[in-house]
């Protein structure tokens, strides 16, 4: 193949690769959004001054029209209390899919809603556990699944709406169902809270308006921003990962690095405002915030306490073990490990107090360290010595440091090595051993011996 053709290859690889990555970056998911539409009975009843069944197919028709031209949005209907009138027996399986999600079904889903003649009870917790199968299998982040339910009536079949709502979220069926009372009562908020976002209609126009709000948040992101704050409550804290959760689900939305745009200022996220988010920032220790709500069409500022300060760690001299080194990091008074640092590392952590546990020979254990804001505190240690041992022949021996009289063990030497060396910390330190072809104890050898920064000392123990 000659230069020339390798070139024209080459060109046509990278912009075939170029537009893949730039198509991933601006594709949209696809938007389902089914329908679930209350046709029992009490749908006969009047609101203002005409049956409620009128006055919601009418409004939900106007909104439908102005989804026609939407993009990348499947629409569905789902009925129930519809087909078997409520005198002749109450039928807790009365729901119907009666309209399949698909593109371009405005249409249809208008002429069903004018068919429709309210008869029957109120099933919500069985049409919504049948709803879970009206979504076609498609990934998470390629289909949004959104359910808008429309009633003026709670559950009347013994069923539970929200214990079937949240089973949907956690298995990832659905995102947080919309939930539009027409004309309920109050009592009966709580009812429909649970299930998801609850909008309570109690006329025309309130209707109108909450349908607008719903529709929006499941067609499009607001804008948010997340300020880091210091320990001035100034948002200048950034570049740590943070994770947004679905509060109901746990289910990961979103993982983002923070970032402080040109100005200088937190970066402006678009948030998905269907759900309520939990978000993590991940410092050391991680800080959240529990419930942050997007609202649909504001800017949105999430705050989160993350002031922090940096710990670093130098020895004396020179040490090429030392970048090898971890020590243990914890909260002060707290035995669980928060963090294990390298010695070469430079650390943030949340300001505060901590523990730390070198991994020396012996270890060095350095307690109510303080880390400040925006402030480095550095740990010095000394630089340790080198102690070479030579045994005679394969044995049982351990090194011990000697504090405030007592023997500390330090670590056991090799049983077939006859000359081995270890790195420790200065101080005063005792070997034991004993031959393995002896077989009495008299014969344990004994040696002390002292440890200087950065020497070396050789310890006979024969």
């Amino acid at each position: 193949m000659t230069k020339t053709a390798i070139h024209i290859l080459l060109a046509g690889l990278f912009f075939f690769a170029s537009t893949s990555i730039l198509k991933a970056q601006d594709e949209v998911p696809l938007t389902r959004i089914l329908f679930i539409f209350d046709a029992s009975n009490s749908m006969n009843g009047v609101w203002g001054s005409k049956p409620k069944i009128n006055v919601a197919t009418k409004l939900l028709s106007q909104a439908l029209d102005s989804l026609r031209n939407v993009p990348d949005l499947q629409l569905g209907l789902r009925v129930y209390g519809h087909e078997k009138n409520y005198l002749h027996g109450q039928d807790c399986d009365d729901t119907q899919l009666k309209v399949p999600l698909g593109f371009k079904n405005v249409g249809a889903i208008k002429s069903t809603l004018k068919s429709l003649k309210p008869k029957g009870t109120t099933p919500i917790a069985a049409t919504l556990e049948k709803a879970g199968y009206d979504f076609p299998d498609c990934p998470s982040r390629e289909c949004r699944n959104i359910i808008i339910l429309i009633t003026d009536g709670i559950e009347e079949c013994n069923g539970d709406p929200c214990a079937v709502s949240l089973s949907l979220q956690r298995r990832g069926i659905v995102l947080k169902p919309f939930v539009i009372g027409i004309g309920l009562d109050l009592e009966f908020r709580e009812s429909f809270e649970c299930m998801g976002s609850f909008y309570d209609a109690s006329d025309e126009k309130s209707f109108t308006n909450a349908l607008g709000i719903v529709i929006s948040q499941a067609l499009n992101n607001t804008t948010a921003q997340v300020n880091l704050l210091d320990i001035n409550e100034n948002p200048t804290e950034t570049n740590i990962n943070m994770t947004f959760y679905d509060r109901n689900t746990n289910a990961m939305v979103y993982n983002l690095v923070h970032t402080m745009n040109n100005r200088g200022n937190p970066d402006t996220l678009e948030l998905d405002p269907v759900h309520t988010y939990r978000v993590v920032a991940h410092t050391i220790p991680p800080r959240m915030v529990d419930s942050a709500t997007i609202t649909p069409g504001e800017h949105t500022v999430i705050g989160i306490p993350t002031p922090q300060g940096l710990l670093e760690f130098k020895m004396k001299g020179v040490n090429p073990d030392a970048d090898k080194l971890p020590i243990i990091v914890r909260r002060h008074g707290d035995m669980q490990t928060l963090h294990v640092q390298k010695f070469s590392e430079i650390q943030k952590y949340i300001v505060g107090k901590y523990d730390l546990e070198i991994l020396t020979l012996p270890r060095t254990y350095i307690e109510d360290v303080e880390i400040t804001q925006s402030h480095t505190t550095t740990i010095a240690i000394p630089q340790p010595g080198v102690a070479t041992f030579s045994k005679v022949g394969h044995g049982y021996g351990s090194v011990y440091i000697v504090r405030k009289n007592e023997m500390e063990l330090v670590a056991t030497l090799s049983r077939t090595q006859e000359r081995e060396t270890l790195n420790l910390m200065p101080g005063e330190y005792v070997a034991v051993f004993r031959p393995m072809r002896a077989k009495e104890s008299i014969f344990t050898v004994e040696k002390n011996f002292r440890v200087i920064s950065g020497s070396s000392v050789a310890v006979k123990l024969n």
